[in-house]
């Protein structure tokens, strides 16, 4: 891994720019109080002294939820309870933006590989509670180099990076990243067997799960013990793509992954097939939640289809390996779902409307109208819809055809604000200080200090 620094210029938004008809909201701007990073329970340990705010900070009661937001020349930062413009940078290219895991940054993917994006809200941690600053949102000089930048998964406190351009896997603790810094000595480094478009997931074991093939074809995922070696694995799942993880059972993680012929689970140390009625069935975007053994995946079954576009999702249950699916009579594409607070399925459809779904039953709870009509672009970089659950349980839905940002109530089933932006999204993240996938530990020493 190599650090560099990318040549990009960082300018403030101007308010009136990003300003938009800000009604009122009924976001509540409480953040919560995530467990202390090693560093933060130190340094209470060591003095009762209350955190003092550092130069371009600013000490405020609670965190508002940021949107991230990537579009045709650069990335802009906006507050999700007034709608108000933060921040914008320039940057040039296609950008992609992930939650770094921290609950502070975003890894925005460029052509020179991922960097890191400080969206400015910060949660430190002090005695038994949080204090709670805001700062402009920055481009850090932090850049892990990766050719063909790929996909990021955060899972169990730790975050993954994988180039597609030469299979190279960094894996780092994602509080190690909260001050803005990626440590060499504080990252590992794994690499697959060849180059091609993969992912890899850090088990709280730390094994870690990979996928292996060419640029031509990949059908093997396999998981590796800390030293190496090949402890599972199975070659059963053609054109692998995309993860997600459930609820682990007693004996450790469980994940997900798609193939061309119904997804792969990885459960108890050993990999199990889930029976699909199709000879081809793909599911290439997966959606898990860490209090449930269902998965949300795409639906689709023609395998000579140029650009299939399917109105059937799969609820895939990892504990019996059976699926479900549900017809929802309008199709949707890959930047259509998400998961609920509570394990909702969720689904954008292209009559506007979005699905909350029982991941159980399958039964449709809310039909939210959210946007206009609209269908899916000929370039998938293209802006389109785009459905985003933060970890304060919200759902965040773009509109690319009105610049608009929308924030969904999904338990009421409700729009709560809809906000102008000044140019058309591409990609969305939303950070809320909280940690987005933090450790088993961090679970329950946030538990020990909920009341």
């Amino acid at each position: 891994m190599s650090i560099s620094n990318p040549p990009l210029a960082l300018s403030a938004a101007v308010a009136a720019a990003l300003l938009l008809s800000a009604c009122s909201t009924d976001i509540p701007a409480e953040s919560g109080d995530p467990a202390p990073s090693a560093a933060g329970s130190a340094s209470a340990a060591a003095s009762d002294e209350h955190p003092a705010e550092e130069e371009g900070q600013t000490e405020v009661a609670a965190l508002a939820p940021r949107a991230v937001l990537t579009y045709d020349g650069g990335v802009m930062t906006v507050d999700t309870e007034s709608g108000e413009g933060v921040a914008t940078a320039e940057m040039d290219g296609f950008l992609r933006v992930s939650n770094a895991g921290d609950g502070r940054h975003v890894m925005i993917s460029t052509g020179e590989g991922f960097s890191l994006f400080d969206t400015g809200l910060i949660a430190q941690w002090h005695g038994d509670h949080n204090h709670y600053f805001v700062s402009e949102p920055a481009l850090t000089d932090e850049t892990v180099e990766a050719p063909e930048p790929g996909h990021v998964v955060v899972h169990e406190g730790k975050t993954a990076l994988f180039s597609d351009g030469t299979g190279a896997i960094t894996v780092m603790d994602s509080e190690a990243i909260s001050d803005g810094e990626i440590s060499e000595d504080e990252v590992q480094e794994h690499s697959t067997e060849t180059a091609h478009h993969g992912v890899a997931v850090p088990l709280s074991s730390g094994e870690l799960l990979l996928t292996q093939g060419t640029a031509d074809a990949r059908d093997t995922v396999q998981v590796l013990s800390p030293e190496g070696d090949v402890i599972a694995e199975t070659t059963d799942c053609p054109g692998v793509h995309g993860e997600a993880a459930a609820e682990p059972t007693a004996e450790g993680d469980v994940v997900a992954l798609g193939c061309e012929n119904g997804p792969v689970v990885y459960r108890d140390g050993a990999f199990h097939k889930v029976a699909v009625e199709e000879d081809y069935q793909r599911s290439g975007n997966l959606f898990g939640h860490h209090a449930s053994s269902i998965i949300l995946g795409d639906y689709k079954v023609d395998a000579d289809a140029e650009k299939e576009r399917p109105t059937r999702i799969g609820l895939f249950d990892t504990l019996s390996d059976s699926v479900t699916t549900v017809d929802l009579g309008s199709e949707y594409w890959f930047r259509s779902l998400a998961r609920g607070a509570d394990g909702e399925a969720l689904v954008l459809t292209y009559d506007g409307q979005l699905n909350v779904l029982d991941e159980e039953t399958g039964d449709v709870i809310h039909e939210i109208d959210v946007v206009e009509p609209w269908e899916e672009p000929e370039e998938w970089q293209s802006p389109g819809p785009i459905v985003k659950v933060g970890a304060d349980g919200f759902a965040y839905v773009t509109d690319a055809a009105t610049q608009q940002l929308h924030v969904i109530d999904i338990s009421a089933g409700t729009i709560l604000d809809s906000f102008d932006l000044p140019e058309t999204p591409t990609e969305l993240a939303v950070v809320t200080g909280d940690p987005e996938a933090p450790s088993e530990d961090d679970h329950e020493d946030h538990e020990e200090h909920e009341d």
